[in-house]
């Protein structure tokens, strides 16, 4: 049974830090492109992030760039998203995913997610 859990959202004020971390099983993390989503105006969801298998390629969105760091700990099936100087703008539930494939790309739209976490609501206060 394939599984993502997820964790670390919460309520934080602008400026602040959050780390979600994603926990998987069920099936090879370490064979799997892995990525972050959350909804976007005119998009179920979009690619926030996302990270190569092994963790060479990595790739951010323009609105998180310099403030969002993706990783991946292959040995605890475990990805990682740091989340420094957050916005209000940043407020939304962010979804883990998984593809079948070991590379990724910003281009990677959401109905070529072949796993999904069940989310974590992130909050950010002005």
């Amino acid at each position: 049974q394939v599984q993502l859990v997820e964790s670390g959202g919460g309520l934080v004020q602008a400026g602040g830090s959050l780390r979600l971390s994603c926990t998987v099983s069920g099936f090879t993390f370490d064979d799997h492109a892995m990525g972050c989503f959350r909804p976007a105006p005119g998009k179920e969801r979009e690619g926030v992030s996302c990270i190569s298998w092994r963790g060479g390629s990595i790739y951010y969105v323009n609105s998180v760039m310099d403030r969002f760091s993706i990783s991946r700990d292959n040995a605890k099936n475990t990805l990682y998203l740091q989340m420094n100087s957050l916005k209000p703008e940043d407020t939304a539930m962010y979804y883990c995913a998984a593809k079948e494939t070991r590379y990724c790309g910003l281009t990677w739209p959401a109905y070529e997610v072949n796993y999904w976490g069940q989310g974590t609501q992130v909050t950010v206060s002005s």
